[in-house]
């Protein structure tokens, strides 16, 4: 088979595996030792977690670059296009080469079927070998034991915090959580956690294992400034580090990572500084500033919606603060939505035209169980977002929240107005 787009090879990727997920290694493991991509050139970063993955990846992705290292990423999932998911030394890979690496992964999986997810990891793994790289980051796609990503042996891994999702596949509290995303640790080989306070089972399996397991507030802290922060090891001390819009919580994660893998790639304060000023991800409170500041933010679970209540807490607002929303029906939409209510004077509500999304009825039903009155209902983010920008007043602001799907969608209304704009 040869399929000659982008867009070819993902509508034959959807229908290859008769469920779209399907966790487990022995398929994904015995392709990728096919295609010779089980064993890594140079260092590898694993970044699991609940929260914060895609925020501790674009970190460390910035700080070696910084240092003049050749980087390649592997995120999940993508905010914009689909080539965003793997980046070498910065830049999204190409639609060319993608093709060529499903071409790749389909002439040699045999009778062997892959779920989507395990096609893209296969395809990134041989992208980054096609280069020549100095470091490797994968995120972890769900969980950690099963993803497709763990068939490789992590030389620092990373679990940034562990809150309460996708509990059909996971389990249902942080213990049966934090156990699967601890699958990622290796024998003798480093590991951070970034959770203030990490399940006992992720600790006793670092345990049980002879993982060196670092975690926050133990092996290393930090203290935030009013324009800066302060970062702390056993062994280093960091002050006055640049603040960007990122979580610092995941800053200092990164920085603890950093520093396990000093012995192998060196970097400088300054390169450090420059990273952190440098790093940029879109859709992670990412803030417009203007006569109705708008707020963008891809937070799809009760602990990152808290994270966002805080931020808007932190925030100024001389008006009132409208939201934009949509979740997906596999979500703890209630407790999402309580954790933020306080800060928010008026909801719009879209439908989402997507597999897992929630019907508006469901919607409905999950509003009045949180006890939300204002608020306002459409058929799709595009004419919430609307709605929401023809009640804004000057001085109001608009945050739009509650999926990957909810921002693309109301950033695609927003770039195209401005567009049209400037013509």
């Amino acid at each position: 088979m040869k399929l000659s787009t982008l867009s070819q090879w993902l509508t034959h990727i959807a229908a290859v595996h008769p469920k779209e997920m399907d966790l487990g290694l022995n398929r994904v493991k015995k392709v990728a030792a096919t295609l010779g991509l089980l064993k890594v050139p140079c260092p590898l970063i694993i970044v699991g977690g609940t929260n914060g993955k895609g925020s501790t990846v674009a970190a460390l992705e910035s700080i070696y670059s910084a240092a003049g290292y050749r980087v390649g990423s592997f995120t999940s999932p993508y905010l914009f296009k689909f080539n965003e998911q793997v980046k070498i030394q910065g830049q999204e890979a190409s639609d060319k080469l993608w093709c060529q690496a499903f071409q790749a992964v389909e002439e040699n999986r045999g009778t062997t079927t892959l779920t989507p997810f395990e096609y893209h990891t296969l395809a990134a793994l041989y992208i980054f070998k096609k280069h020549a790289l100095d470091l490797w980051i994968l995120e972890v796609g769900l969980g950690g034991r099963l993803d497709a990503v763990n068939i490789l042996d992590a030389d620092v891994a990373i679990v940034t915090t562990i809150g309460i999702d996708h509990t059909e596949w996971l389990g249902m509290d942080r213990e049966s959580i934090a156990y699967e995303k601890a699958g990622i640790f290796r024998t003798q080989k480093p590991a951070v956690c970034g959770d203030f306070e990490p399940p006992t089972s992720l600790c006793n399996y670092a345990n049980q294992l002879g993982t060196p397991l670092f975690c926050l507030g133990k092996a290393f802290h930090y203290v935030k400034h009013e324009n800066d922060w302060s970062w702390r090891s056993s062994k280093l001390q960091l002050d006055q580090l640049p603040l960007n819009s990122l979580a610092v919580q995941n800053m200092a994660t990164v920085l603890m990572a950093v520093e396990l893998l000093q012995s192998r790639l060196h970097v400088t304060r300054e390169e450090i500084d420059q990273g952190l000023i440098s790093v940029n991800l879109p859709g992670r409170i990412q803030i417009m500033p203007g006569k109705i500041t708008q707020i963008f933010d891809v937070s799809h679970n009760p602990a990152a919606t808290t994270f966002l209540a805080n931020r808007l807490r932190e925030l100024p607002c001389s008006g009132k603060t409208h939201a934009v929303f949509s979740m997906l029906a596999d979500k703890d939409i209630v407790a999402s939505v309580t954790a933020i209510k306080k800060y928010i004077d008026h909801w719009y509500v879209g439908g989402l035209a997507v597999k897992r999304a929630t019907p508006i009825e469901k919607l409905q039903a999950s509003f009045r169980q949180a006890d939300l009155k204002n608020v306002s209902y459409a058929g799709s983010i595009a004419a919430a977002y609307q709605n929401a920008q023809q009640s804004a007043k000057s001085g109001d602001r608009i945050v739009v929240f509650g999926s990957f799907h909810t921002v693309n969608n109301a950033f695609l209304i927003r770039n195209a107005r401005a567009h049209m704009s400037t013509l």
